[in-house]
This record gives structure tokens, C-alpha cells and sequence, in this order.
């Protein structure tokens, strides 16, 4: 048995499912490449057979990442392996992933088919892509309620099809640590051909306990973790790939494996991830949070200054965590940013750089000092942003207790028409609020008035001088969006964040009308 364990990821397809972790197509490149950074091994980049986005989203990255093998999601029917296979083979190393269910409650309700009609399945399935690519993964849907004998059975068969991955999914997070293990153990002696695969588990947190169950797991001897970065993922999230990475790495002496992962790029990552997607890590988070390594009990402090290991079992630095400020400001030059960006993982072209590197010049004259967090913030904001129909030119607001309504004075460049050249419209509304005002006079002006289901402001460094990141979520007849915004103004960081939100619905009408 290997010493080895594999860190497959699925930020990019089970992470971005959960609510308000949508990424545009750049978005989930830049992602994609840090994770290669980070040296996960597998990366599941989507569901191909989903929609014709997640189909381009999944080919573009297999273009864009090196010898990482990415990996496409499908069913166990012959449509959806095809169109996994078109999406993936672009990469150096692709792997189909294809899955059904093995839990009498599922075959029973979600397929009404009988065992043995499930266990057919499988095998043609598996069968089907194994001869696309040696690189086949299946998964047993539910595997944690499934009869342990049946889920042998269907393991048997699809290695004797092809498979060369297993993956044991807890997908509804039912199983407990001792239990999950005690299945892993049974199949890897029950299952006769187990030697000719790798044993693989995908862990959800409905419990708490998906990285318990993963650690369990691999401590019964399998050899690949699903895992996502900060654990995000449908409903209570996946297994985290920063926590189940350091316990591996800080208990080495009780798991004795190894992976690939180099940890100094954890919290840069995970960092990168709460960036893009506009929710902040939690200063209570394992490993990543703002408070995992502060100390403010007399006590624990009075130890720390003793000796760090009394209260820490890891340091900062060894999950890149250094909190240092990066020298770029108002007197640096283009090459310099274009380095930073390059080392922060980034790789943009001069179009983009230039786009940074003006807003970086306004940020400066407004902020003493520009930390990495400052300059991810603008690169999402000006690099990866979709292309805008609308953009805010001017924004002025009124509030206050003077007995004056709060109200909003915009000025919005329309790109709508498809001209280069943006036509200026401009409109003055009131609200109960400044934000509310501004909010009511942009519906006006794009003639929509959307539902705001959520509207979040959080600060993107600390300090007074703090940029504002706004996250908003927006519901149009039925179509769901996110949008992000940041700038130094709150105020004017919620315009961007609705434009932002309004834009991708547009885009996604447009989209509809030309498929």
C-alpha cells in the first residue's frame, strides 16, 4: 500500500455549486492554476454535460494547467461520458469521473430500477469510458448507506471494467469517523481485485465531520481525498482540503503518509478563493482564520513568549500565512506590478495589467499602504470581471438627518448597444437609504428591479483606509445572480457590485437568445 496520498480537488465543480460561489470562465482559470500551484494532483473541473458553460468552462482549463490531470463529472449513461471526454481530453492527463448511486433509498426513488439493473449500469459505463482513457474514475453515489455486500459487488465490477479510481462518497455527510473507516477497511480485503485500484473518498460536513471521515478513511488505507478549499461546497460543504492537509502534515507520525501539496500556498488559496467568490474566510476557521493563530489569554500569551509550541502545534509560515504588505504603490512601476502579479499566481496579459495598474495609481492616492489582499481585489474587479453593459461613471449621494430623503445622482456609461463607444445616461432617485437610493435609481436607469436577496460589506484589509468588498445576490424572473464590488467608498462599491450582478443576468439572457 501506498505511502502516497492523492488531493483530488472539486472547488471548481462541487465547491462552486453551493450558493454564491459562481465563477465566470477567467475566474475559474486563475483558480485552476493556483490550485496547480498549491500541487493538489487531480482537479475536478466541472460537469461537462451540465450546460454549455460548465462544457467550456472544463475544456479551457484542460488548455490551461500543466501535467495536472483534470478531471470531468457524468452519470453512468454514454451521453455524458462523451461529452466529459470532448471537454477533458484537451489536458495532458485526462480523467473521466463518472458516478450512479448504490443506496437502496436512491435506486428505489431517484432511478426506480432494481440492483441489478444499477450494477449493469455501472459496468457499461465504466466500460464506455475506459476505452476513451486508461484515467477512469467511478464513484458509488450514497455509499455510506449502501449494503455493504451490493457496494462490494458494484466496486468489483467496475475495477473489472476499467476503473482505476474508487471513490467511496459519504454524500449526504451520515457516516461517523469509526464506521466510515470500518467500510473502507472491509472493502479494500472484501474486494478481490482491490489491489488495481486506488481508493478514494469524497466526504460532505452535514454533521461536522467530513474531515474526520476523511481522515478516518485514510487511515484504513485510502489513498485519495476529495477535498475543497475552506470546505465549500452543497449545503454544509465538502471536506477541507487546508485542514485535512495539516493534520495529515502535523500528525505525521500517526498517519504516515505524504502528499503533494506544498502548504505554504493554504492560506494564499484559500485567500484566493474567498476573493473571487465575495465571502471572507471566518476568523474562527481551522487553519485559515483570521484567529487561528491569535492569542489573547494572559496565559497563552505569557506561553507563546516562552516557547510558540506550547500553544501552537503549527506556525503561520507554514500555511504562507506572513500578514507582510507588498511594496507597490502610487511610485512603482508597470514591470514591477506585472512581477507581483506573476508570483501572486496571476497571469494576465498587457491589456489587463494596464487596467490594474491604473486602478493600483488611484488606490495609492487614497491609501497608505497596499497589501496583497488590496491588489486581488482590484485584479477581480478590473482583470476577470465580465465584459460590462453597464459601468458607473459618476456616482453622488445625499443622506443624513436633515429631513431630506436620501438620494442618488448616476451617471452610467451603456454598452448595451454594442458600440465601443458607450452612450451616458443619467438618472436621480430616492430611497429609504443611501444604499437603497442608489440601488432603486440604477433599476430605473436599466429598466429591471430585481429582488436583492442578500447584500454583505466586509473589509478587505484592516485599517480605517480599508477597501470595501460588497457582495450582492439578485434574483430577476426566476434567474438567479451574484455580483462583487470593491473600492475604498462603501457606497460606491455597492454600485459596482449591483451593476456587476445586473451585467451577468444580461449576459445570461444573451447567452439563452443566442443558444
Amino acid at each position: 500500500m501506498s505511502d502516497k496520498v492523492y488531493i483530488f480537488d472539486t472547488t471548481l465543480r462541487d465547491g462552486e455549486q453551493s450558493p454564491g460561489a459562481t465563477m465566470n470562465m477567467a475566474e475559474k482559470i486563475t483558480m485552476a492554476r493556483q490550485l496547480e500551484k498549491l500541487g493538489v494532483d487531480i482537479i475536478e473541473a466541472g460537469f461537462p454535460a451540465a450546460s454549455q458553460g460548465d462544457f467550456d468552462a472544463v475544456t479551457k482549463i484542460a488548455e490551461s494547467v500543466g501535467d495536472i490531470q483534470v478531471a470531468g463529472l457524468c452519470r453512468a449513461l454514454i451521453s455524458d461520458i462523451d461529452r466529459a471526454y470532448d471537454a477533458v481530453k484537451h489536458a495532458r492527463n485526462p480523467r473521466i469521473h463518472t458516478f450512479i448511486a448504490t443506496s437502496d433509498i436512491h435506486m428505489k426513488h431517484k432511478f426506480n430500477k432494481e440492483p441489478e439493473q444499477i450494477l449493469e449500469m455501472a459496468r457499461k459505463a465504466v466500460r464506455h469510458a475506459a476505452s476513451l482513457t486508461p484515467n477512469v474514475e467511478f464513484s458509488a453515489e450514497d455509499a455510506s448507506r449502501s449494503r455493504w455486500d451490493f457496494l462490494a459487488q458494484v466496486v468489483e465490477a467496475a475495477i473489472e471494467e476499467g476503473a482505476t479510481t474508487i471513490n467511496i462518497p459519504d454524500t449526504v455527510g451520515y457516516a461517523q469517523p469509526e464506521e466510515f473507516g470500518k467500510l473502507i477497511t472491509y472493502l479494500l480485503e472484501t474486494v478481490p481485485n482491490s489491489d488495481k485500484a486506488v481508493f478514494s473518498v469524497h466526504c460532505h460536513n452535514d454533521l461536522g465531520l467530513g474531515v474526520a471521515n476523511t481522515l478516518a478513511a485514510i487511515k484504513a488505507g485510502a489513498r485519495q481525498a476529495e477535498v475543497t478549499l475552506s470546505g465549500i461546497g452543497e449545503r454544509a460543504g465538502n471536506a477541507a482540503l487546508e485542514e485535512v492537509i495539516m493534520a495529515l502534515h502535523t500528525r505525521k507520525d500517526y498517519y504516515d503518509v505524504e502528499t503533494s501539496i506544498v502548504t505554504e500556498h493554504l492560506f494564499p488559496s484559500c485567500r484566493r478563493l474567498a476573493t473571487t467568490i465575495g465571502q471572507p474566510i471566518s476568523p474562527y476557521k481551522a487553519i485559515v482564520g483570521a484567529n487561528a493563530f491569535a492569542h489573547e489569554s494572559g496565559i497563552h500569551q505569557d506561553g507563546m513568549l516562552k516557547n510558540r509550541q506550547t500553544y501552537e502545534i503549527m506556525t503561520p509560515e507554514s500555511i504562507g500565512k506572513k500578514g507582510t504588505s507588498i511594496v507597490i504603490g502610487k511610485h512603482s512601476g508597470r514591470n514591477a506590478l506585472g512581477s507581483k502579479l506573476t508570483e501572486m499566481g496571476y497571469h494576465l496579459d498587457d491589456t489587463q495589467i494596464a487596467a490594474v495598474f491604473k486602478a493600483i495609481k488611484t488606490l495609492a492616492d487614497k491609501k497608505e499602504e497596499i497589501f496583497d489582499e488590496d491588489v486581488e481585489a482590484l485584479v477581480l474587479e478590473e482583470a476577470y470581471r465580465i465584459h460590462d453593459l453597464y459601468r458607473v461613471k459618476e456616482l453622488s449621494v445625499f443622506s443624513g438627518t436633515a429631513g431630506v430623503s436620501p438620494h442618488a445622482a448616476i451617471v452610467l456609461e451603456d454598452f448595451s448597444k454594442g458600440s465601443e463607444d458607450p452612450v451616458q445616461i443619467q438618472e436621480v432617485g430616492f430611497g429609504g437609504g443611501p444604499i437603497n437610493a442608489v440601488f432603486s435609481t440604477i433599476n430605473k436607469m436599466v429598466g429591471r428591479d430585481p429582488k436583492l436577496e442578500l447584500y454583505s460589506v466586509n473589509a478587505v484589509t484592516g485599517g480605517t483606509d480599508a477597501q470595501g468588498a460588497v457582495m450582492v445576490h439578485i434574483t430577476d424572473n426566476g434567474v438567479k445572480s451574484i455580483g462583487r464590488g470593491s473600492d475604498e467608498d462603501i457606497i460606491v462599491a455597492s454600485a459596482k457590485a449591483y451593476i456587476n450582478a445586473i451585467n451577468r443576468i444580461e449576459r445570461m439572457k444573451q447567452e439563452k437568445q443566442n443558444a
